[in-house]
C-alpha cells in the first residue's frame, strides 16, 4: 500500500516499529534469568504424535517456587516426549518426572553464564534496533519518492523525515531501556 501524504507514512511507520518492540519483549521473556518463569519454556517444542508442537499446547506449566518449574502433561503418555523436548531445547535444565508431572529445578546462574546471557540480550536488542532503522529507511525512501513524484513539497518531506527520525529515536530508546532492564535482571544474584 503506497501512502500519498506524510501523515499516512507516519501512520504506517508507527505500528511497524511497535511490532518490533512486541517481538523484542517476547524474545527477552524467553531469555533465562536466575528465577524460574514459565516463559523460559516458550521456545520448547515437543514431538507430539509426529508433529512438532509448542510445549504450552500439550501441557500446563507453572512455577510453584522461585527455583522450580512444574510441567503437567494433558496426555500422560507424552511425558517422555515432553522431557526429551525440554532437554533438546538446550536451556541447561535437567527435567525429572515421577510418571505424572515433570519437575524442572532452575539452578542459579554462574557468573560466566550470566555474562553469556547478557551478551545474548545485547545481541537481541541490536537486531531489533536494526529492524527499527530498516523501517525508518523504508519510510524515508517513501517520503523521497513522494517528493520526486511531486506529491509533497520539500518542506513536507523535511517535516516527514524529522517525524520518522523522532519515532526512530523513541523506539530505539525503548529497546535500550528494555534490554538494560533485562540485563540487570540477569546480573542480579
Amino acid at each position: 500500500m503506497t501512502a500519498t501524504t506524510v501523515e499516512e507514512v507516519i501512520k504506517q511507520t508507527k505500528p511497524r516499529m511497535e511490532s518490533v518492540i512486541e517481538d523484542l519483549k517476547r524474545k527477552l521473556a524467553s531469555v533465562r534469568t536466575g528465577r524460574a518463569t514459565i516463559s523460559l519454556l516458550d521456545n520448547v517444542t515437543v514431538d507430539y504424535y509426529g508433529v512438532q508442537t509448542p510445549l504450552n499446547q500439550v501441557a500446563s506449566i507453572s512455577a510453584p517456587e522461585p527455583q522450580m518449574l512444574l510441567v503437567q502433561p494433558w496426555d500422560i503418555s507424552q511425558i517422555g516426549a515432553i522431557e526429551k523436548g525440554i532437554i533438546a531445547a538446550n536451556l541447561g535444565l535437567n527435567p525429572s518426572n515421577d510418571g505424572k508431572v515433570i519437575r524442572i529445578p532452575v539452578p542459579p546462574l554462574t557468573e560466566e553464564r550470566r555474562k553469556q546471557l547478557a551478551k545474548q540480550v545485547h545481541q537481541i536488542a541490536e537486531e531489533h534496533k536494526v529492524a527499527v532503522r530498516n523501517i525508518r529507511h523504508q519510510s524515508n525512501d517513501q517520503l523521497k519518492k513522494m517528493l520526486k513524484d511531486k506529491l509533497i513539497s520539500e518542506d513536507q518531506e523535511r517535516d516527514g523525515l524529522e517525524q520518522v527520525q523522532k519515532l526512530t529515536d523513541t523506539y530505539i530508546s525503548k529497546i535500550e531501556e528494555l534490554s538494560k532492564n533485562k540485563e540487570k535482571e540477569i546480573m542480579q544474584v
